[in-house]
């Protein structure tokens, strides 16, 4: 899910900016390494959602200014479930009924979650989330 945060605020970032960064200028923004950005980032721009520029004032801009690029988007270029479960509890060749099945009832409910997640992630653009953002801040002061 880390990736998925790192593309959000990178993206956002980028668009709020209007121009390319470096990774490291998107490193000192999202307080992590260039090199987890660049990760990130490679993924991003192999779904479209950003583009490159090399060169001195190079560096990584959102497709489209970001108007239409939504979080299922997102998602779906880092390709991480949004809510998973690493360990199961009970045993499947257990007689309990209960002690059997609950691993493969979790992974069917966490299945379900992550659907309706990202149903709503579709219905949630980039702009969006700038505009939540400068909500908070003008909260704060």
């Amino acid at each position: 899910m880390s990736e998925f945060i790192i593309a959000l605020h990178a993206l956002v970032f980028l668009m709020h900016a209007g121009e390319s960064k470096s990774s490291e200028e998107l490193s000192t923004n999202l307080c992590t390494n260039p090199v987890r950005i660049r990760k990130v980032m490679s993924k991003c721009k192999k779904y479209g959602i950003v583009t490159t520029k090399a060169g001195v004032n190079g560096g990584y801009m959102v497709a489209d200014k970001g108007e239409n690029i939504n979080l299922r988007q997102i998602y779906e270029a880092v390709s991480v479930p949004i809510i998973e479960s690493r360990w199961h509890s009970g045993d499947m060749d257990s007689d309990c009924a209960i002690c059997s099945g609950m691993a493969q009832y979790v992974d069917e409910l966490f299945f379900m979650m992550n659907e309706e997640c990202v149903r709503m992630l579709e219905n949630i653009k980039l702009c969006d989330v700038e505009e939540r953002l400068g909500q908070i801040k003008e909260l704060r002061l």
